[in-house]
């Protein structure tokens, strides 16, 4: 096994843990310019295997796929255009933090590596109560004055790097080369907090009640059992599409659960 200038051979990283590899890759960042995407630290990789492979046997729909994905909560497979978040591309998240966690839960749970970039407020212990492997998860609450650079870094050594871009809004060209670079690498890309021009994917989740808050004139009393989400996903080649979920919590875990699937707007408006 070596590694030798800006390249580090892909047996290298199978043989260590999540830590051990972002230690690697942020040891070959000190070569990295300090503007634009590089090509300094790159992985000579065949064709990921993708992690959902171990989850589609219980519905034979998903063997026809053919894009690798990533796993979600299984409330959110039906939603996505493929089932999952698709290796190599970039998707974007906004909206009630809980659909996040959730995400990075369902990877993690999955086996899959995750690396949280500028979250410094990103719920642990949330998700680990959604089925979280914390020792496949690295946080990089404070990644510098260049996240973006940060993340195109690590694309060559997780599954799924979560970038939180703090407001910021990426110029088009520098997205490009960062989606090139997940694309070559089979890695996803989820950014929140800002602006990304070209996501594949855009999903949007907002609060929409609570259960165990009592009613009448106990309202406001009593324990959080459940959070109700509505969840927005838009793509490039699909129309809206919407569905209301339960997180409750089941025997010491949040379980996603669906409740219905809500019709695009304009379809109920043409249909009435």
């Amino acid at each position: 096994m070596t590694v030798s200038g800006a390249y580090v051979t892909p047996d290298v990283l199978d043989g260590l843990s999540l830590p051990e590899r972002v230690a690697l890759l942020r040891s070959r960042m000190a070569a990295v310019p300090s503007r634009g995407e590089t090509a300094s630290v790159r992985i000579e990789s065949s064709d990921p295997d993708p992690v959902s492979s171990d989850f589609g046997e219980a519905e034979p729909i998903r063997a026809v796929r053919q894009r690798a994905v990533l796993p979600v909560p299984s409330a959110l497979i039906d939603v996505l255009p493929h089932g999952g978040l698709v290796r190599g591309t970039v998707a974007s998240v906004s909206g009630a933090g809980s659909l996040l966690i959730g995400l990075v839960a369902a990877v993690t749970g999955a086996g899959g590596h995750v690396a949280v970039i500028g979250q410094p407020r990103f719920g642990v212990l949330a998700a680990v109560e959604m089925g979280a492997q914390l020792s496949k998860l690295a946080l990089i609450p404070d990644p510098g004055p260049d996240p973006v650079e940060v993340a195109a870094i690590l694309l060559d050594g997780v599954d799924l790097v979560v970038l939180g871009l703090g407001g910021m809004s990426v110029s088009p060209t520098r997205a490009r080369a960062v989606v090139a670079r997940a694309r070559s690498k089979g890695s996803t890309l989820l950014v929140t907090d800002g602006h990304w021009d070209g996501a594949e994917l855009r999903l949007d989740a907002s609060v929409h009640g609570y259960d165990g808050l009592g009613t009448g004139r106990e309202l406001g009393r009593g324990r959080l059992r459940g959070v109700r989400l509505s969840v927005c996903a838009r793509g490039k080649a699909m129309r809206p599409r919407t569905v209301r979920l339960d997180l409750r919590s089941e025997n010491g875990r949040i379980e996603w659960h669906a409740e219905q699937h809500e019709q695009n707007p304009l379809s109920i408006a043409v249909s009435t």
